[in-house]
């Protein structure tokens, strides 16, 4: 039976894209770099989840020295030009991308009294620890790094790591924005209410957002791909409302997309994220878990990306300062909930149709990241960089016609899973 596999692969030089044919498969390899994910919102509460989603990948595009993003100033049709400044690479991490007037922190033991300043700190400390744990965990691989900055503050670093012994790519970022959404961007991600009484048109609106994200795609089929993303967000006031209050919010969480049910490693991550909810309030997790559920769902093929985890978008309505514990609870829970689970599946032994069901499943992964996440996109709708809207996708994926895997069989079984999410705890 004929594929159809996709390769999207990073390199030094970003500079060509190549179509490479056979009897039974057509292969795209694109080079990538890396994106520093963050989330970003609006000021009207229920667009807030969709417009987070949505700017996430224009916030935090990032760029090699060779290949920058395109300044699309000029452009009288551009929504996203007006809404974050060109980016800049530099050599070396600054302590801060923060401005001065947010609290920038002093030194590690005073990290600013501001959340933005607190936030930061948290963000990045997440990124040098999983990426420490996954350099030690893969044995071999390493991450490339990319820093940017902006000219008006703001900026990210960018790290991924690709071809390894166990991971085949991870890419784990950071970034920190200001920026403008202009009224173009907010009635590009203002839902189809089929509410014709609904004009409201606002004027553009500065935002704050920090964030960190990334995606973990190991090589064995049996070691499960995972995705975690931690974010905040401010408003100011908008342009045509001043004095209007600054608002904040608070979105994330961690979902687990493995290609074969291993139930204790599913229970052993889910008791993770559970215990970390508990801490905070005993209604999180339920909550969060059916959130994550019914995000990450695939219309098209009426099934779940993966097994779920956690999700939650548009927090504040709870205590800021316990809604910031709690995102740095579910950050540090990453490592203790992925690790184990890799470390035991890694090296078991796999044949030809494991790996197929592997790209198969990540098929899937493309299709979700490319038809409804709304980062993704928003960002190709609105001419962002394509290297960092893609980076979350996996090196290689597989489609074939018409596949069913047979009733009872391990793949029948994920399946099963991802069309009837199923209470793991």
């Amino acid at each position: 039976m004929s594929a159809i596999t996709f390769s999207l692969s990073a390199g030094p030089d970003i500079a060509s894209r190549r179509f490479l044919h056979s009897s039974s498969s057509f292969q795209f390899n694109q080079a990538t770099t890396t994106t520093a994910a963050a989330a970003n919102r609006i000021q009207i509460p229920h667009l807030l989840l969709r417009t987070t989603r949505m700017l996430t990948t224009l916030a935090s595009a990032s760029a090699d020295n060779k290949s920058k993003w395109r300044a699309q100033a000029s452009s009288p049709s551009s929504t996203s030009s007006t809404v974050i400044e060109k980016e800049t690479m530099v050599n070396e991490r600054p302590d801060t991308f923060l401005r001065e007037s947010d609290g920038r922190p002093l030194s590690d033991a005073d990290p600013g009294s501001s959340v933005r300043a607190r936030f930061e700190k948290m963000i990045r400390e997440t990124q040098d620890s999983v990426c420490a744990a996954i350099e030690a965990l893969d044995g071999t691989g390493k991450f490339k790094e990319d820093v940017w900055s902006r000219p008006g503050g703001g900026g990210g670093i960018s790290r991924v790591l690709q071809d390894g012994a166990v991971f085949e790519k991870a890419g784990v970022n950071v970034s920190v924005v200001y920026g403008i959404m202009p009224p173009d961007a907010y009635r590009a991600a203002k839902p189809v209410t089929g509410d014709s009484s609904d004009h409201h048109k606002p004027g553009p609106i500065p935002f704050f957002a920090a964030g960190v994200s990334s995606v973990l795609h190991p090589k064995n089929p049996f070691a499960p791909t995972i995705h975690f993303n931690y974010r905040y967000f401010e408003t100011d006031a908008p342009k045509d409302a001043p004095g209007a209050p600054r608002q904040w919010w608070f979105g994330g969480g961690t979902d687990l997309t493995p290609a074969y049910i291993f139930e204790e490693d599913v229970k052993h991550f889910h008791s993770v994220q559970k215990s970390a909810c508990d801490k905070f309030d005993s209604s999180f997790y339920p909550r969060f878990k059916k959130w994550c559920d019914d995000y990450f769902y695939i219309k098209h093929r009426g099934e779940r990306r993966g097994l779920g985890g956690i999700f939650f978008d548009d927090l504040n309505n709870y205590d800021q300062e316990m809604l910031l514990s709690f995102a740095t609870e579910c950050a540090n829970s990453v490592i203790p909930a992925y690790i184990p689970i890799v470390e035991k599946r890694k090296d078991t032994a796999f044949t030809d149709q494991h790996k197929e069901w592997q790209q198969l499943r990540r098929g899937r992964y493309v299709e979700f990241n490319l038809v409804y996440d709304r980062g993704t996109t928003f960002g190709l709708k609105t001419g962002g960089r394509i290297e960092s809207i893609l980076v979350s996708l996996p090196l290689t994926c597989r489609w074939e016609y018409d596949h069913q895997p047979e009733e009872g069989s391990e793949e029948w079984k994920l399946l099963d899973a991802c069309i009837n999410p199923k209470e793991w705890l």
